[in-house]
């Protein structure tokens, strides 16, 4: 799966190619897609704010159903279950695609995850922002990667004491980084889902500019 030396790794016209042969039949990629998508499409931080007898999450804050806007409600367990969840359902559903169908497969159900997450049917598509989930895809299709996405938001949030912007930081170099590993077509599928995360994050992307965004462990 990964590159074994350097000899293996990005050699230009190679990686453009495999870019564009995909082997998976439409019938399996659609199911992928349906499986991933519903499986994405769960609100955890929706449900499990209910069931603790806090309401609908989507009053208060950004009105988003993530692990950010849960922990507005200022319980921290309940933001953290939500923040794993919402990454493992992506994971699962990479895995499970992945298992039986093969790599792309995979590829599809993970970003029809992160897409449901975002879009979620039951709740008139008005979902997350995709954080969680994408890191999920992550660990599903290339697990190490995760560490270096870990790294860049440390350093970045070490740095800047944004969160948002470190999560924006991260997923520029993702693709990037895959793409030079001889990975093409998961640098494709999550350079999409890159631009889809910064397009979800317009706002806050706003408010860094306007020097507004609120800081790591600022209140109010």
């Amino acid at each position: 799966m990964w590159p074994a030396s350097a000899s293996t790794r990005f050699k230009g016209s190679k990686g453009v190619n495999e870019l564009f042969n995909w082997q998976i039949t439409l019938p399996i990629a659609l199911a992928a897609l349906a499986f991933g998508y519903l499986l994405g499409s769960i609100p955890f931080g929706l449900i499990l704010t209910r069931a603790a007898g806090l309401g609908d999450i989507r009053s208060i804050g950004s009105g988003n159903i993530g692990a950010t806007n849960v922990l507005r409600t200022g319980n921290k367990k309940l933001a953290a279950a939500t923040l794993l969840l919402d990454a493992l359902k992506a994971t699962v559903a990479a895995l499970v695609a992945w298992y039986f169908f093969g790599k792309e497969a995979g590829l599809l159900a993970g970003f029809a995850a992160f897409m449901g997450h975002l879009f979620p049917v039951w709740l008139g598509f008005k979902g997350g922002k995709g954080v969680a989930t994408y890191i999920g895809t992550l660990l599903g299709v290339a697990p190490w990667m995760v560490l270096v996405f870990a790294a860049i938001w440390l350093g970045v949030a070490k740095i800047s004491k944004y969160s948002s912007l470190s999560a924006l930081v991260a997923t520029l170099v993702i693709p990037v980084v895959l793409w030079f590993l001889n990975e093409p077509k998961i640098a494709l599928v999550m350079a999409v889902m890159t631009a889809i995360s910064w397009w979800k994050h317009e706002e806050n992307i706003k408010r860094l500019i306007a020097g507004t965004e609120s800081r790591i462990g600022q209140k109010g």
